[in-house]
């Protein structure tokens, strides 16, 4: 970085001497102006309108005109105003950050201590540390007499210029005092909207897409010249962009919010349905389940713990099971049999419980079916 200023802080009678940079840089790839026709380069002229004759930047000087009348300002004259000459950061008031509005803010600079001993400058940033507070400076810069904060940014003080107050339009929309009302649930919504986008401000995770994309463009045109594709560069048409359609606001706040939870919804439905596939019969979807209403019913008592279901798995629940389903109709052959022989016995029990199986298993499905789809 060069330094473009030099000076000292008035912190009292304390003087801070400092190197003066500018913090930031502009990043935009620079184009220029050519005829269309044979691509020459448009370049312009400093043209008297009186005698015609092109100017000379050091035979240009200032004016100012009103009312008719013209007031030429040589370089001279100009460098002679006392504010010009000025190169002391002179600070006025030490005021909490929170009391500066952010719009007043025009443009940054670091200062270095210019020095052989930072003590002064080191002395001025414990100062702002401790107190928490930003010093307000003025100062005298490219012909024009600044306003500033002080502050501090890892270590290095920084200078900001600011607006001054007459400089900063005010904000005057009719359209603004209409009497709009939010209702409570879109107030909700937009609240929940915002806070599914809550983040830290991390500077470095944006990028200036058109920069980038006016790159590739620039790349693409001296690889393929005149025979560029656009719609084959970026992937897209030239100019398209978005319909601008209207929709209601809360169907907006809506599509916003399932779009940022979309993902989520993804993958815990992904979730759900292997935990329904690892359950067997669970893992039949509610579309399949309603037309094969008879086909899963009939799965499903092999699944419970049914009277049914028990009889194919444990012998002895299956005998319970049967012995209470031909209660009503072969009540008196069941107990002449239990008092017999004890082979008669068991040859009359399993004779009973097949068709007492198949008559609850009937009276299962016959009941399941008669449900509505």
């Amino acid at each position: 970085m060069r330094a473009i200023w030099k000076g000292a802080i008035a912190f009292g009678l304390v003087n801070v001497p400092v190197k003066v940079y500018s913090a930031t840089e502009d990043h935009d790839i620079s184009l220029h102006q050519v005829h269309n026709a044979d691509g020459g380069r448009i370049r312009y002229q400093r043209r008297c309108e009186v005698c015609s004759q092109v100017i000379d930047y050091s035979d240009i000087e200032k004016a100012f005109e009103e009312d008719g009348r013209t007031v030429v300002l040589s370089k001279d004259e100009l460098k002679a105003i006392p504010a010009e000459n000025s190169h002391e950061i002179d600070v006025v008031q030490f005021v909490p950050s929170e009391q500066l509005e952010p719009m007043m803010f025009e443009k940054s600079y670091y200062l270095e201590p210019d020095s052989k001993s930072p003590k002064a400058y080191v002395l001025l940033r414990k100062a702002l540390e401790d107190t928490d507070r930003v010093a307000i400076v003025q100062f005298a810069l490219r012909e024009k007499t600044r306003l500033g904060a002080l502050r501090i940014k890892d270590d290095v003080l920084v200078l900001q210029s600011l607006l001054w107050p007459d400089e900063v339009r005010e904000a005057n929309f009719p359209s603004l005092e209409a009497d709009v009302r939010i209702s409570a649930q879109e107030r909700d919504m937009s609240a929940a909207l915002v806070e599914s986008m809550a983040a830290d401000f991390d500077p470095a995770s944006f990028t200036d897409d058109y920069q980038v994309q006016l790159r590739q463009l620039i790349e693409a045109k001296l690889e393929q010249g005149e025979s560029l594709d656009t719609e084959e560069t970026f992937g897209v048409e030239a100019g398209e962009g978005s319909k601008g359609e209207v929709i209601d606001l809360m169907e907006a706040l809506k599509r916003s919010l399932d779009r940022k939870r979309g993902s989520g919804s993804a993958a815990g439905s992904a979730g759900e349905e292997a935990g329904r596939d690892s359950g067997g019969a669970a893992g039949e979807g509610e579309e399949e389940a309603k037309p094969a209403r008879k086909r899963s019913t009939a799965a499903k008592p092999a699944a419970s713990k049914s009277d049914a279901a028990k009889s194919a798995d444990k012998p002895a629940a299956r005998k319970t099971s049967a012995a209470k389903s031909a209660g009503d109709k072969a009540g008196a052959a069941k107990s002449s049999e239990a008092k017999g022989t004890a082979g008669k016995s068991t040859a009359s029990k399993s004779a009973a419980e097949k068709p007492a199986a198949k008559t609850a298993a009937g009276k299962a499905t016959g009941t399941r079916a008669r449900k509505p789809a």
